[in-house]
């Protein structure tokens, strides 16, 4: 296991590989796209109504009530117990949708999922541990560029399958069990690294590297979070965490230092949301997540309702490669725009929430499947475009320390709006609503998140031309005297 440690300068090479092994195999799932056929097809016989209200919100709860607590074991235990317990989750939850019959088998099938999802934050966190700062950019890409492609190649593998082969809904179950399984072996030749982000936390010379490239990172945007930047990144602040180093305290001592990192998580995430700048960013990334795993976890039961599996062909697997690769190309593509975030990001927010919006509202008034597909089309290209640019308006002022607790903290702000949402809307102890009015609901929601991020544009877009026009006439009055108060208003107009 420690053979890539031989060569110091490749040392980032053998975890980069096994943990982009991992993603592939892990996400490479054919059968997702034809979840819903198969659970109401011959092979279960489940309603429509029972995968709707039964099964589907268990994933929900489930993945809210899991989320915490696995985001603090995946630190303390240093990324690599996680990432095996999710291979092992993936093959329980493949056999129980291979061979598990009736709504409570099914349900522990979304239970199972659930703790899927919600120890992936250990795949994206588990690189920083074993590789220096200086490879974080690039591995991180690979790291993610492997699951669009392996999602992609999923679905259109899955389409092929169903539409050429005539296969079986089954069998693409069993694909994905294969492909489940390799990741999970895996999963148990990554290294196992000696640090992590917060309880084992790196110290001297390797605390001063990764200063070195967040200061590089925050310099430029210390003008927008004047108490997030101030502060030290939290890798650099021995009482919280740096002391926790090889896990060897006595229980007193332990139990002293664990409090210390929670009372430091809250501090930095007090000084971190102080900056409205990215208060707002996240409230959007928040507010739209929810909104869009709602619309993932249900989108199926719409196309079925509009075009039933069994009456006719259905090309879901096609419609999510294409959503894939579209909004890869677009997240691609935000790299090579040239625009000032600070002063119409909110703008762009608005005007496409309205677009999300409006997809979501194609979808419901239209019976026609294919406008239905068009629809989703557009909705999921256009979420993985804001999201690349509200993950980027985040990031850029964080160090990585910062980064994990505000990711992780939007995160779970999404669950628990996506949880009431499916409490009030999906449940049957709420309006257990039918399906086709639950996207006329998801694209209202959509519609209010619209309207406030356009109010608040046209209030930042006056407010600059406002402060402009004010700051112009001071120089003109005297051109050779200096004016005392002018680096004040240049520093106002720079904040907005």
């Amino acid at each position: 296991m420690d053979c890539y440690r031989t060569s110091p300068s490749n040392s980032w090479i053998y975890p980069t590989v096994i943990l982009c092994l991992f993603g592939f195999f892990s996400t490479m799932r054919p059968s997702e796209p034809f979840l819903v056929p198969y659970l109401s097809g011959p092979n279960k016989n489940l309603s429509s109504t029972e995968i709707t209200n039964e099964i589907l919100p268990v994933w929900t709860y489930s993945y809210l009530v899991l989320l915490l607590p696995v985001f603090i074991l995946t630190d303390y235990v240093r990324y690599k117990p996680v990432l095996i317990l999710q291979g092992i989750s993936f093959i329980i939850t493949w056999l129980l949708l291979l061979f598990g019959q009736g709504v409570k088998a099914m349900q522990a099938v979304e239970f199972f999922f659930g703790i899927v999802t919600a120890t992936e934050v250990a795949y994206y966190a588990y690189i920083y541990s074993v590789v220096s700062p200086e490879h974080y950019q690039r591995v991180s890409g690979y790291c993610r560029s492997i699951t669009l492609v392996a999602y992609t190649a999923g679905s259109v593998l899955a389409q092929l399958l169903v539409s050429l082969a005539k296969l079986s809904y089954f069998y693409l179950n069993v694909i994905t069990m294969v492909s489940v399984s390799m990741a999970c072996l895996f999963s148990f030749f990554l290294p196992m690294p000696q640090k992590s982000m917060f309880f084992h936390a790196k110290r001297s010379k390797e605390v001063k590297k990764s200063l070195s490239m967040s200061t590089v990172l925050e310099e430029p945007y210390e003008r927008e979070a004047p108490g997030c930047e101030e502060e030290k990144p939290t890798s650099e602040k021995p009482s919280a965490s740096g002391n926790l180093n090889d896990g060897q305290l006595s229980s007193p001592k332990l139990e002293n230092m664990t409090l210390k990192v929670f009372a430091q998580w809250f501090q930095d995430l007090k000084e971190c949301y102080r900056s409205k700048h990215l208060f707002y960013w996240s409230l959007w990334w928040a507010f739209s997540t929810a909104g869009f795993h709602q619309v993932l976890n249900y989108v199926q039961i719409l196309w079925d309702y509009k075009a039933p599996s069994q009456d006719s062909s259905i090309y879901n697997g096609a419609v999510e490669a294409i959503a894939t690769f579209g909004g890869a190309v677009a997240a691609f593509a935000v790299g090579y725009v040239k625009v000032n975030w600070d002063l119409l990001g909110e703008l762009a927010l608005g005007i496409f929430s309205v677009v999300s919006a409006g997809s979501l509202l194609l979808m419901h008034y239209m019976t026609n499947i294919w406008a239905c597909y068009a629809g989703y089309l557009i909705f999921k290209s256009n979420y993985m475009l804001l999201i690349t640019i509200a993950v980027f308006q985040i990031a850029v002022n964080l160090s990585v320390e910062r980064y994990a607790l505000v990711f992780g903290i939007n995160t779970f702000i999404a669950l628990v709006i996506q949880t009431i949402m499916t409490v009030i809307v999906v449940d049957q102890r709420g309006l257990n609503l039918p399906i086709s009015i639950q996207f006329l609901v998801y694209g209202s929601y959509f519609a209010v998140i619209a309207g406030i991020f356009l109010m608040r544009s046209i209030y930042i877009i006056y407010s600059a031309k406002y402060r402009k026009e004010v700051q112009i006439p001071a120089p003109s009055q005297n051109p050779d005297v200096p004016h005392p108060e002018e680096p004040s208003i240049v520093i106002m107009c720079t904040k907005l």
